[in-house]
């Protein structure tokens, strides 16, 4: 299938891994995507942020993700920006349960989605009961890093 022409043009590149669905793997998911952020023209507090949500992406596929044995991990390079998914497999969530909790609620945990929303420019999910979530975050290189 043909892509338009500037679709065709504007990535520079896709890498892509797969991780076992255990905690002990998430720092491989974090080092990985800083090594692709790092081929960009991201700061150092930037890829700090896009390595802190792609572990809470990941730590979410294990905590809620019933029956899913991996996750899969893509990021999309463009001379803008950086795309990264992160898919699970798994059963049980439903989209109404991914809602950013409020910072001052007493409680521990489920800071995930908050922290990726606003560690990350966009941040988009789909999520099916039956085939899994999808996590699609983008990263903007802002024009006054060196």
């Amino acid at each position: 299938m043909n892509q338009p022409a500037s679709q065709e043009n504007s990535s520079l590149g896709v890498v892509e891994l797969r991780i076992p669905s255990k905690a002990e793997w998430v720092a491989v998911a974090r080092l990985a995507v800083a090594a692709v952020a790092n081929r960009l023209n991201f700061s150092i507090e930037d890829i700090e942020d896009i390595k802190l949500a792609v572990a809470e992406a990941c730590t979410n596929c294990i905590q809620h993700a019933s029956g899913s044995n991996q996750i899969e991990i893509t990021c999309e390079t463009e001379a803008e920006g950086l795309t990264v998914r992160v898919r699970d497999y798994g059963h049980g969530t439903r989209p109404e349960q991914i809602v950013s909790r409020r910072v001052d609620e007493p409680r521990v945990g489920g800071l995930g989605v908050f922290l990726i929303r606003s560690l990350m420019d966009t941040v988009e999910y789909d999520v099916s009961s039956d085939s899994g979530t999808n996590l699609v975050m983008t990263k903007k290189v802002q024009s006054s890093n060196p």
